[in-house]
């Protein structure tokens, strides 16, 4: 079955291989533009101060970012972690926070107040609004209307479709609807939140006009090697701003030291457009084997692609808990526990979580997850290698 289904995307997968030429090409000119040598594997402990080695990594993202400035930390937990800082560094009390992709993350509901939490921007007086999508594209003369008769301090877009069933933005989409937004509103601050997104395109967010962007290092841009961290990348003076955020004014992005992750951190985003690649094949792979066992898959096979997240929707409860079970099943570590559906912090729903990975928690290596809840959707992520890709599909399909 799998043959059968590799024979109808061959198509599909030498497009991926292009791509991924041409991010392969970004990150080797960036190594190259800022002479990435051993000593920049040094590690800094304590304050962190005068750590080449980090200063050398946050000019590799900030030039294949083509950015003015990027903060690339081991200090920022996670991808929620960085679009917490970076909201915190960006807007002050009164302050008006729109997103134009819906309700973001569920992880970060108490952290805009959407959920009750003391600590969250809504505590601090800081309002927030939300524009959803219509059919999975912009609300253009909603979000143009709005920008007319409101002070908008930050915009928010979520790329990547989370636990919803809308479809992830492209790069394509994403470039329009700034363009729309430069038309009536020069200043308002446009920031991309950009996880699961990194090299499925050959362009990214700042180059289409985003002000300020965000993703995770346990995510794509990790390559599967980084054992944790995110960065922040874009305008100076808003980067500036999340680096005083994240340690303390007045020190900001001269302090954190890196306490041996520079190597990690190198090596991750030198393999990155490759394990990319790879996951974007194994997504593609499992979109079809599941479209021909009968399954709603979204995206489809021969769709253009935003991120690497690939959702199967099962409308029962007992598969979708089977296919999870068999991916972990299919993974390299702790291949023998079986996943069963439990409360997560920052959930609503119980969540059935499937990440037999090296790094807890790492996306961009095979996981798969779902919330528990009708119409009981999977969401399959990652394979550092298509191969195994293959092998976890096989398995997880022999368990459902």
């Amino acid at each position: 079955m799998i043959e059968q289904a590799e024979k109808k995307i061959e198509k599909q997968l030498k497009k991926i291989d292009k791509i991924c030429e041409v991010n392969s090409l970004k990150v080797l000119n960036a190594f190259h533009k800022n002479e990435i040598s051993e000593i920049h594997f040094n590690s800094t402990t304590g304050y962190g101060y005068n750590d080449i080695g980090r200063e050398a990594i946050e000019n590799v993202f900030k030039d294949i970012f083509k950015a003015e400035k990027a903060l690339v930390r081991n200090q920022l937990i996670s991808g929620s972690h960085a679009l917490c800082v970076t909201l915190f560094a960006l807007l002050r009390p009164n302050d008006l926070l729109l997103s134009i992709t819906g309700k973001p993350y569920d992880t970060l509901d108490e952290v805009i107040g959407i959920k009750e939490n003391k600590s969250s921007l809504k505590s601090y007086g800081i309002k927030y609004d939300q524009i959803d999508l219509i059919n999975n594209e912009f609300d253009k003369d909603k979000i143009l209307k709005y920008l007319k008769n409101n002070k908008v301090k930050v915009i928010e877009i979520q790329r990547s479709r989370g636990y919803s069933t809308r479809k992830s933005i492209t790069i394509e989409k994403l470039e329009e609807i700034i363009k729309e937004i430069r038309r009536v509103d020069k200043e308002v601050i446009i920031m991309v939140d950009n996880c699961y997104c990194e090299f499925v395109s050959d362009r990214e967010p700042i180059e289409v006009g985003a002000d300020i962007v965000v993703g995770s290092l346990i995510k794509n841009l990790g390559g599967g090697i980084a054992p944790n961290g995110a960065y922040i990348v874009g305008r100076k003076d808003l980067v500036e701003l999340a680096g005083e955020r994240l340690t303390l004014p007045g020190e900001g992005m001269e302090v954190g030291p890196t306490l041996g992750i520079n190597k990690s951190f190198l090596q991750g985003i030198y393999m990155a457009p490759s394990v990319v690649k790879n996951s974007l094949k194994t997504a593609i792979l499992a979109s079809q084997v599941l479209l021909d066992l009968g399954y709603d898959v979204d995206p489809k096979p021969n769709d253009v692609r935003a991120d690497i997240v690939q959702m199967i929707t099962f409308n029962d409860k007992e598969k979708l808990i089977k296919f999870v079970q068999g991916i972990q099943k299919g993974s390299a570590i702790d291949s023998n526990v079986l996943p069963v559906p439990d409360d997560m912090p920052g959930y609503d729903d119980q969540i059935i979580m499937a990440s037999g990975s090296f790094t807890q928690g790492s996306s961009i290596e095979f996981s798969c997850d779902g919330p528990l809840r009708d119409p009981y959707i999977a969401y399959l992520q990652g394979s550092m290698t298509y191969e195994y890709g293959k092998i976890g599909i096989g398995i997880a399909i022999e368990n459902l």
